[in-house]
């Protein structure tokens, strides 16, 4: 079991690692991922019900399939910069559309970050996504998993929980938030008073 959990993981960075270096080389990413621990875990909470949505249109669309985690993780770093007090509860549902699943996407980038869907701005957050998607869905053929097995079921979690991550990264990056390099010692510390 612990050999398992530990191929997952390799796995899972692995794929981060590559997503990350094509979101770098497209502009979008910088050398971290950014991220919060509110946004996290709110992918905790959602994941199964993504799953569930989600597993049924891996063998016809696994693209699509794949890049609305994503546009989930946008939707959520939009809401964490807006308004997280009002947006913390927010269900799993409010991120579909009027077709649920179906059009998550164009619901999230319309009327959650309030993009008109045919703006450049919309247009290369989807070719951003897509390309994403699209690695991720070589790199799992790379693993050569026997569909509908526990192994595959697991690296579809894993492969749209580093997509989540990466879309709430590239929200987080176009709202204007960055890492910077903190220096914390002694000296240049003043005790509170």
């Amino acid at each position: 079991m612990e050999e398992n959990i530990q191929y997952y993981e390799a796995y899972e960075e692995k794929l981060q690692q590559e997503i990350l270096k094509m979101c770098k080389s497209l502009g979008m990413l910088d050398n971290e991922l950014l991220s919060s621990e509110d946004i996290d875990q709110k992918w905790k909470e959602w994941a199964p019900e993504y799953i569930a949505d989600a597993l049924p249109e891996v063998n016809s669309y696994p693209e699509f399939a794949i890049a609305c985690a994503g546009y989930a993780g946008m939707a959520v770093a939009q809401w964490w910069d807006e308004d997280w007090g009002r947006h913390h509860g927010a269900s799993y549902a409010s991120l579909h559309g009027p077709r649920g699943f179906d059009d998550m996407d164009e619901h999230i980038v319309q009327n959650i970050l309030r993009l008109p869907l045919d703006s450049p701005q919309a247009k290369q957050l989807m070719n951003i996504l897509l390309c994403c998607a699209q690695k991720a869905v070589t790199f799992i053929r790379h693993e050569h998993i026997e569909a509908q097995t526990v192994k595959a079921f697991h690296i579809f979690a894993r492969t749209v929980k580093v997509m989540f991550r990466t879309g709430a990264a590239i929200q987080l990056r176009l709202l204007g938030y960055k890492l910077h390099k903190v220096n914390l010692d002694r000296k240049g510390m003043q005790p509170l008073s």
